[in-house]
C-alpha cells in the first residue's frame, strides 16, 4: 500500500509539472508570435507576425501637442509595407500652434509615401483641422464642427485684483518688451502691436496652407481667416472638405482614387503599444485560429490552480487570477 501510495503521488506530481510545462510553452510560443507581429508593424497584433496587407487607422483626439510616441508611431506607419491606406481619426477641437505644426509635417510625410485619408468625427478645429489638411483628402459628418482657421494669443490681467488684495509686483526687465504682456500689468500700445504681429504672422502660415493645400477653398479665403467655425456641410460648400460620411467614404476614395485594393481590413494603430497588450489581446484569437480553444483554456486553468498560490512576476502573471486590475 505504501508502494502504491507512493507511485501514486508521483503520478500527480508529474502531471502538474508537466501541466506546468504546457502553459509555459504555449505563453512562450504565443508571446513569439505577438513579438514577431508587433517587430512588423502589425497594430492590433492580428497578423501573429504573418505581414498582411491593411488599412491603418490612428485616432487624433484631445488637445493637440507636440508628441515624440505620435511621431514615431507616424514613422512606423510610412514605412511599414502592410499599410497600404491611412485612415486618420480626427475628433480634437485643437491645441498649440506648435502640435498643429508638428502633425502637420508628421502627416505630410506619411501621405508622400501612401494614401492618407481624414475622417472627422464631432469636432475638427483650429490645430485639428490643420492635421486634417495635410492629408490628401478629408470626410466630415453633416454636424461636424470645423474649421476655426487661425491662432489665438491670450493673457489674464490680474492688476486691478492685486491693487484690491494689496498686492505689488515689482520688476527689473532687460528690456522693454521682455516678459510682456505680462498679467500684473495692464498691456501698453508697444506689448500689443508685438503680440498683434506674432499673431498675424503665425495666422498668415496658416491661412497660406489652407490655400495651398485646399485649392477648392481659395474663393472663400476672406470668410475662412475670420477664423469662424463651420458645420460639416458648410464646409463642403466652400471646400474646406471633400466629403460628407464616415470612414467608409474614405475607403472607396482610397480603392477608386488611389488605387488600394478592395477588401482590406482596418486596422487601429496606437502608439506605444507594448508586446504583452498583444499577448492578451490576442491570445484567444490565435486559440480560435488553430481550433484550439478549449485545449489551450484548459491548459491555462489547470496551470493557474496549480500555480494560484506562486505569485509569478513577469508575462505570466498577466492571467494571475489575484491581478484583477489586468486589461
Amino acid at each position: 500500500m505504501t508502494l502504491d501510495s507512493d507511485i501514486l503521488i508521483d503520478r500527480r506530481r508529474l502531471k502538474r509539472r508537466l501541466t506546468v510545462w504546457r502553459v509555459l510553452a504555449i505563453v512562450a510560443f504565443v508571446a513569439a508570435l505577438a513579438f514577431a507581429g508587433a517587430r512588423s508593424g502589425g497594430g492590433d497584433g492580428a497578423s501573429f507576425g504573418i505581414p498582411r496587407d491593411h488599412i491603418a487607422r490612428i485616432s487624433i483626439s484631445g488637445f493637440i501637442g507636440d508628441s515624440k510616441s505620435r511621431h514615431e508611431l507616424l514613422e512606423k506607419l510610412r514605412k511599414d509595407n502592410t499599410v497600404k491606406a491611412v485612415i486618420v481619426a480626427v475628433d480634437s477641437p485643437g491645441g498649440t500652434t506648435t502640435g498643429g505644426e508638428a502633425l502637420y509635417e508628421d502627416l505630410r510625410e506619411l501621405a508622400n509615401a501612401k494614401p492618407v485619408a481624414a475622417v472627422f468625427g464631432t469636432m475638427a478645429t483650429s490645430a485639428a483641422y490643420l492635421g486634417g489638411i495635410a492629408t490628401d483628402y478629408i470626410v466630415a459628418r453633416g454636424n461636424t464642427i470645423t474649421g476655426s482657421v487661425g491662432v489665438i494669443f491670450q493673457w489674464a490681467d490680474v492688476s486691478e485684483l492685486l491693487g484690491k488684495v494689496g498686492v505689488k509686483v515689482d520688476e527689473v526687465r532687460s528690456g522693454a518688451l521682455k516678459a510682456k504682456p505680462s498679467p500684473f500689468a495692464p498691456v501698453d500700445d508697444a506689448a500689443r502691436a508685438l503680440t498683434e504681429q506674432l499673431v498675424k504672422d503665425s495666422q498668415g502660415w496658416f491661412v497660406g496652407l489652407v490655400a495651398e493645400r485646399r485649392k477648392a477653398a481659395v474663393a472663400s479665403l476672406e470668410d475662412i481667416k475670420t477664423g469662424r467655425i463651420y458645420t460639416g456641410r458648410q464646409a463642403a460648400q466652400v471646400g474646406l472638405v471633400d466629403a460628407i460620411g464616415d470612414e467608409q467614404v474614405a475607403i472607396k476614395w482610397f480603392t477608386d482614387a488611389r488605387k488600394v485594393p478592395s477588401g482590406l481590413k482596418v486596422r487601429d494603430w496606437k502608439p506605444g503599444q507594448s508586446v504583452s497588450s498583444l499577448l492578451s489581446a490576442s491570445m484567444s484569437s490565435l486559440a480560435l485560429k488553430l481550433g484550439i480553444a478549449s485545449v489551450v483554456d484548459a491548459a491555462v486553468l489547470e496551470g493557474l490552480d496549480i500555480l494560484k498560490d506562486r505569485p509569478l512576476d513577469g508575462l505570466f502573471s498577466i492571467w494571475h487570477p489575484q491581478l484583477s486590475n489586468v486589461r
